[in-house]
């Protein structure tokens, strides 16, 4: 099959009767490598719209590892690590974007720790708009153990500081406050 056959065949069916069949391809017909990376990207962004952001995350580790160029790879590392952090697993992320960097070269590594320190903070944002204030206070002490300019530690610490005082998180707060 190629692609547009594959997309024809997909069209109108339900999102995970298409997981279903997307994944029985992969393991019965072994397609190559181009087809393989047209087939995992399918899958993540059908995990990703259904909301299953650590599986989406595992269909972009795959498409990495599917690349020829490291361009592509990096570009695959750092979106598998955007979807772990929307996942709320920061330890897979911090792997994902180990990787990234270990495929960036120059000034793309500091492309990458931008994009990722942005992907944090407009997580947090979300969590915060939700009143989901212990995983926003996660985030944003995910983002002080980074490497960040005074201004953004500064920043911050502003978002935290009422984050831990309607937690309750009085010890936090103090420490926070006087540091």
């Amino acid at each position: 099959m190629n692609k547009k056959e594959i997309e024809d065949f997909l069209n109108g069916k339900g999102d995970f009767v298409q997981i279903d069949h997307l994944t029985r391809f992969l393991t019965r017909d072994k397609p190559p490598l181009e087809k393989r990376k047209f087939v995992f990207e399918k899958l993540a962004e059908i995990y990703e719209k259904k909301r299953m952001f650590q599986e989406a995350a595992k269909m972009w580790n795959n498409i990495s590892l599917s690349s020829l160029t490291f361009k592509e790879k990096m570009q695959s590392y750092v979106k598998e690590a955007e979807l772990f952090i929307k996942a709320g697993k920061f330890d897979e992320a911090d792997e994902a974007v180990k990787k990234a960097l270990g495929d960036a070269h120059g000034p793309e590594r500091d492309s990458v720790t931008k994009t990722i320190k942005a992907f944090y903070k407009e997580q947090a944002l979300v969590y915060e708009k939700e009143n989901r204030r212990s995983n926003a206070a996660k985030i944003y002490e995910k983002l002080l153990e980074m490497s960040i300019t005074p201004q953004e530690r500064q920043e911050i610490k502003e978002k935290l500081l009422p984050l831990y005082e309607r937690l309750g998180r009085v010890t936090e707060y103090f420490t926070l406050k006087k540091s």
